[in-house]
């Protein structure tokens, strides 16, 4: 009886969006697959739901913007929005403000987007589960109690995060400092991926699959390799241990060596960011296929229909396993990143 529900729950999960969808895609009478994928990939100022009888059911999320030519700040929906601003399609639909010049600026955005939005679901959703497990930890003894349950299995994945993977990598010496930081990074994208998963509010936006998100965790990574990095770390790359030609009169290795501070943090951003997309375009695209085949008549679209629903059931499980492995292969690689940046002097 409960395997029957949950794959009756599973069937849902997948049907659900795919009727959804099928208002918006057959409404236009044409459907461009390229530009679905595209639109549900990027960032928006709402959070569009479904598309019901040609009318678009979405959250609105509040726009804040300053003028570049008054200086003044606005506040408001996106329904709300002054004749001055335009959302600009040419720049996936980004706010611009139209100047008395006629010309084109973009304005200071501070808008609550999308992503933002599901930015701050996945830390309320943080702090929920922690507190959670703090609560247990307040009212228990951990020495002569062990947790179960589901703080037993969050005590389990820090521990396993926190043993074989930050303190194998930096060091028993020096890992500790940072164990916070690389935790947070796991649970984080963790946490986004597999909200990204669900396929209707509160989930859906592919936080993980913005270059910018993406961006930004790499930087943090970087900032932490290299600010609290050793002096042998700093020395291996200005001064390595190579053939003096190879290091003067030109310093044909401290270059290379210096280079590969920034390529570090650029393999983190683009790994996380491309597998991310990747999964969720392809399950999007499998979507689209169901009604490219109703559109070339009844037994495509029954063959199709079959083909893609099975799919999707496995792209999902799939996405699953990606959600984990991209969390902790990025959690891995900055921890051995920090532990190559705290290197032991060497002895001649």
């Amino acid at each position: 009886m409960k395997q029957r529900k949950s794959l009756l729950l599973l069937l849902m999960m997948v049907w659900l969006p795919l009727q959804l969808f099928a208002s918006h895609g057959t409404e236009e009478g044409k459907l461009n697959i390229s530009e679905i994928v595209l639109g549900h990939l990027s960032d928006d100022y709402e959070w569009h739901i479904a598309s019901y009888k040609g009318k678009s059911i979405s959250i609105p999320l509040p726009i804040i913007v300053r003028s570049s030519s008054t200086g003044q700040w606005t506040f408001c929906l996106p329904e709300d929005l002054p004749s001055n601003y335009f959302f600009d399609e040419a720049h996936h639909g980004k706010i611009y403000e139209k100047l008395p010049d006629g010309s084109m600026i973009r304005p200071l955005d501070l808008s609550i987007t999308k992503t933002v939005a599901q930015i701050w679901i996945v830390v309320i959703v943080l702090i929920l589960v922690f507190s959670c497990c703090s609560r247990w930890y307040r009212h228990h003894d951990s020495k002569s109690e062990a947790p179960h349950g589901f703080v037993g299995a969050m005590e389990m994945i820090v521990m396993t995060i926190n043993d074989d993977v930050v303190k194998s990598s930096i060091g028993e010496k020096h890992y500790k400092p940072y164990a916070p930081f690389l935790l947070t990074i796991f649970f984080f994208i963790l946490t986004a991926n597999l909200i990204g998963l669900i396929p209707i509010f509160p989930g859906g936006a592919n936080v993980t699959g913005n270059i910018n998100i993406t961006l930004f965790l790499a930087i943090c990574s970087m900032i932490v390799i290299n600010l609290f990095a050793n002096k042998e770390y700093w020395k291996d790359i200005f001064w390595p241990h190579v053939p003096v030609l190879l290091k003067a009169p030109i310093p044909l290795m401290p270059v290379i060596e210096l280079f590969g501070v920034f390529t570090k943090p650029f393999a983190l951003m683009i790994r996380l960011f491309a597998n991310m997309m990747a999964g969720h375009a392809v399950i999007l695209s499998f979507t689209c296929v169901i009604f490219l085949g109703w559109s070339m008549g009844v037994g495509f679209g029954i063959g199709l229909n079959i083909f893609s629903v099975l799919m999707l059931i496995f792209m999902n499980f799939l996405e699953l396993l990606v959600a984990f492995v991209q969390a902790y292969v990025f959690t891995l690689l900055s921890a051995v990143f920090i532990g190559m940046a705290h290197k032991e002097e060497e002895v001649e």
